[in-house]
């Protein structure tokens, strides 16, 4: 399949056709929330996202940063070729349970060190998942985890025919 050309950047704005594969770790300075059952199940100003090509960021939070009881352990494991094994978790918060919207990388693969402790989540099921503020879009699909917020520009991975990106 073709790449597809990408959007333009407005200013400010990062390409997610800028992104390398194999993907980046990077810490950055920004504030994450998010909310499920109208309750905070994290707030964090300690982040470190993930940038590959053709994928808006996904962000990964301390898993300490999340309040008591808001994750759970949940069956099943997935792999990824450049992260490793990961693990799922079950997302709690204001009585409503959220099934395998989390994961993280008990042992990640060389170079992806930094993910260690760290969990992302997918937004679609939370209430609402902010990055300095901004209420973030899921990355199109159901697999993929990024979140899309004003500061990047796709198209986004995850849209029908994108597959082969």
């Amino acid at each position: 399949m073709r790449r597809p050309t990408p959007d333009p950047t407005a200013p400010g704005q990062e390409s997610v056709w800028d992104y390398p594969r194999p993907p980046r770790v990077e810490r950055i300075a920004s504030h994450v929330v998010i909310r499920l059952g109208g309750e905070a199940v994290v707030d964090t100003d300690d982040v470190v996202r993930v940038l590959e090509t053709s994928h808006p960021p996904v962000y990964y939070l301390p898993i300490a940063a999340f309040t008591e009881g808001a994750l759970a352990d949940a069956a099943g494991s997935s792999f990824c070729e450049f992260k490793g094994s990961a693990r799922y978790f079950d997302v709690r918060g204001g009585g409503v349970t959220a099934p395998r919207a989390a994961w993280y990388y008990p042992s990640p693969s060389p170079g992806f060190e930094e993910l260690t402790g760290r969990v992302a989540v997918y937004a679609r099921p939370m209430d609402v998942c902010e990055v300095d503020g901004e209420a973030v879009t899921p990355q199109p699909g159901e697999f993929y985890g990024g979140w899309i917020t004003s500061a990047v520009a796709g198209p986004f991975k995850g849209t029908p025919g994108s597959f082969g990106w």
